[in-house]
């Protein structure tokens, strides 16, 4: 039987260095502290050049807890997209991106429409996530599935989680101008879940999307 705990008693135990489970909009996570993501990779066995998703309950805790300065396109991005089935990625370096993706240069950021799991972080703070699964195996889609691959792990309470979409977020990367005079935008890694709903792009995006990465 699996330990099922409320949003305070998983955020006591993420603090002290333990894997959890909670659900979002899309799929469940699988979740750490940014001090303990290495965590997740073993439990995945998932390649270490995968970079994981720091996952917060707004904006502004994201904000704060990064202490970079946005642009202004990343702004209007995110508020457009958050709360919501988007993940942002940023040429954001430092200490978390370090930890979620060892030696990269950028970082996935996400807020999810999901109000038990935006209820967790903000007790918990920010924390470093991945689909519920082992590396190459479909992804978890409830409780249940999430707690017969990782029996070990504390779920957020209560249960039955909200139904997510079924679907891994869409990922934009913002891309700055450089030689060949490319502009600076957003470019669609992933077309997920909020892909503009039914397929269609999100607003200022391309009506045609690149081949998405997987994992």
């Amino acid at each position: 039987m699996p330990l099922i705990l409320p949003a305070a008693a998983l955020a006591e135990r993420l603090a002290a260095g333990e894997p959890a489970l909670f659900p979002t909009d899309t799929l469940p996570a699988l979740a750490a502290a940014p001090a303990a993501a290495a965590a997740l990779w073993r439990l995945k066995q998932r390649p270490g050049e995968k970079p994981l998703i720091l996952m917060g309950a707004d904006l502004e805790q994201l904000q704060h807890w990064l202490g970079v300065t946005w642009l202004e396109p990343w702004l209007d991005q995110a508020l457009r997209c958050w709360p919501g089935a988007v993940t942002l990625v940023l040429p954001i370096t430092g200490r978390c991106t370090e930890a979620l993706h060892p030696g990269g240069a950028s970082l996935g950021l996400r807020v999810p429409a999901c109000c038990e799991a935006r209820e967790l972080l903000r007790l918990s703070g920010p924390l470093a996530t991945t689909s519920a699964n082992r590396s190459g195996e479909p992804a978890a889609r409830s409780a249940a599935e999430a707690a017969a691959l990782f029996p070990a792990l504390p779920l957020l309470a209560p249960l039955p989680w909200p139904a997510g979409s079924g679907q891994a977020s869409t990922v934009l990367a913002w891309e700055a101008s450089g030689a060949g005079g490319c502009a600076s935008g957003w470019r669609v890694l992933r077309p997920g879940g909020q892909y503009g709903g039914g397929g269609a792009p999100l607003p200022g995006l391309p009506t045609a999307a690149p081949p998405g990465r997987q994992g």
